[in-house]
């Protein structure tokens, strides 16, 4: 990675313009240290990766702070085929562009494409391969690497002509020690890097933080299993006409009925459920806990963890499913980076 990381910083002053990959969850702990290094960069494109995972509405607030950060934002979902076309179609314009405006004399480009993308495109990013984890792309599409020595090697991808437009694939690199551990927590939790720094049960205690902290969960009363609580959501929901509890009741098995996957909903209602009867104050340390081991036991049911395991047992399955749902988008999407109020991120 060391190796990997001295190529990348030795070859930025000699492209003209750099694709950085970030992910749309995490758009400021998934920047690129590397980058922090080269303020003169001129043109820099932010790729928010996986914006199918995260909340749209902060993806929206991320692409205009990143408009104002002189950059050039643009989402894509890299595990669609269509999605990657249409980055590639968008550098292709960009890159246009851009010698149009400043009469660019070369009828060469150079992209340097720095961050983790899997290249779901075939054809004209079919070399371009990136490993899912960091740190594991040993053989990139431009460099092979010798006795630690990074050798030129099929130098670039062509993925444009008139002018010629050629992509500089790069390994996924992340900082050899981090040391503040709410960063640490986050790239762990949205799969930057491997599970193992952070032990599962902290880790899913981390991410139900977040989810007690914020309102997402005040959706997900339509699936509470408090028969109370979900005639209340109905009453508010139904029409006049519809009062009592025997139809309520069928409306709720009608909804049931036709929901796609019922232990996600199950997680949600329970969840929503335990919030709800909580009486402490969450903004306590100690409440917060409190809380959120009450949501660990109450969702071995939902999960339908079967009896009769230990303790460590229990939380450790309950944690690898939640965090599951989490990271394939099928609980709620979730950004957990928040948006700056002021504009002084450097880039």
């Amino acid at each position: 990675m060391a190796a990997a990381s001295g190529a990348i910083a030795q070859r930025l002053p000699l492209v003209d313009l750099v694709a950085e990959i970030r992910d749309a969850r995490i758009p400021l702990s998934s920047e690129n240290e590397l980058l922090r290094d080269f303020p003169a960069l001129s043109k820099r494109i932010v790729v928010m990766n996986k914006i199918d995972l995260a909340d749209q509405t902060q993806v929206k607030g991320w692409m205009r702070y990143f408009e104002q950060q002189n950059c050039i934002p643009y989402g894509v979902n890299s595990h669609n085929k269509d999605s990657v076309k249409g980055l590639l179609n968008f550098i292709q314009a960009q890159v246009r562009g851009l010698c149009k405006a400043n009469h660019h004399a070369s009828e060469t480009i150079t992209i340097m494409l720095v961050g983790r993308i899997s290249a779901a495109e075939k054809g004209r990013l079919k070399h371009a391969t990136v490993s899912p984890q960091p740190g594991e792309t040993k053989d990139i599409s431009s460099f092979k690497q010798y006795n630690g020595v990074f050798h030129a090697q099929h130098l670039h991808l062509q993925i444009g002509s008139h002018p010629n437009i050629y992509l500089l694939d790069t390994p996924g690199i992340l900082p050899r020690m981090i040391h503040d551990a709410e960063l640490c927590s986050k790239l762990v939790l949205t799969g930057a890097i491997r599970d193992g720094l952070i032990e599962q049960k902290e880790l899913a205690r981390y991410f139900l933080t977040i989810l007690n902290l914020s309102d997402q969960y005040k959706k997900w009363a339509k699936f509470s299993t408090n028969e109370d609580r979900l005639l209340s959501f109905i009453e508010h929901k139904v029409e006049d006409s519809i009062s009592s509890k025997l139809e309520m009741r069928q409306k709720k098995q009608h909804m049931m009925d036709h929901t796609e996957d019922l232990i996600v909903n199950d997680v949600r209602g329970t969840i929503f459920d335990t919030i709800s009867c909580f009486d402490g104050n969450i903004e306590l340390e100690e409440d917060m806990i409190k809380l959120m081991e009450a949501e660990l036991v109450a969702l071995r049911e939902a999960f339908r963890v079967p009896q009769g395991l230990g303790e460590y047992v229990y939380n450790r399955v309950v944690s690898v499913k939640l965090l599951d749902l989490y990271r394939t988008g099928r609980l709620e999407h979730y950004t957990l980076d928040t948006l700056p109020l002021t504009l002084h991120h450097p880039l």
